[in-house]
């Protein structure tokens, strides 16, 4: 059984996608409901497509220093992408910066799943941990913010059965 990224999902949930798997019909469901993916094709474009949503949302948050596209992170860690803050004294002052790294893995991907992924990280910069406060600002910077988890986690296990769908 390839559900391994919806284990904590209903086993009646992981049913129904085991046997959209069995038919072969993950790729066709997903491609349905995204047709296409993003065109945020480097760093750059990254950094300009997070900017945009942090103005709109955390105007006051602290600033980021980096946002990138990672080839390093393992999506099989359950890392999409990583918020880092980093401290450090420099010439008697402490200097911190936040970064925003994103799973090269989505570089492919349907707009959405970027947009679901850069939320959870800008989140961070509000909310260190995965609490109740963390998934409120999710939800009220893009709304349909768990289904979009839960359609990502589709897309990762398609992306496992060696089907990428998006060119």
């Amino acid at each position: 059984m390839k559900t391994n990224y919806i284990s904590h999902y209903p086993i009646n949930v992981q049913a129904q996608v085991q046997q959209m798997i069995d038919q072969d019909r993950l790729g066709l469901f997903l491609l349905a409901k995204y047709p296409t993916a993003h065109r945020v094709a480097n760093d750059k474009e990254l950094r300009e497509y997070v900017l945009g949503l942090k103005n709109r949302y955390l105007k006051k948050s602290n600033p980021l220093s980096k946002v990138v596209y990672d080839n390093k992170i393992h999506v099989i860690n359950n890392a999409l992408g990583l918020h880092s803050y980093v401290s450090r004294v420099q010439g008697g002052k402490l200097k911190s910066k936040n970064e925003i790294r994103i799973s090269s893995v989505f570089k492919k991907a349907p707009l959405a799943f970027l947009s679901m992924i850069v939320v959870h990280e800008l989140a961070h910069l509000k909310e260190k941990e995965h609490g109740k406060a963390f998934y409120q600002l999710c939800e009220h910077m893009l709304p349909d913010y768990f289904q979009l988890e839960f359609d990502m986690r589709l897309y990762l296990i398609q992306l496992d059965l060696g089907g990428a769908i998006y060119s």
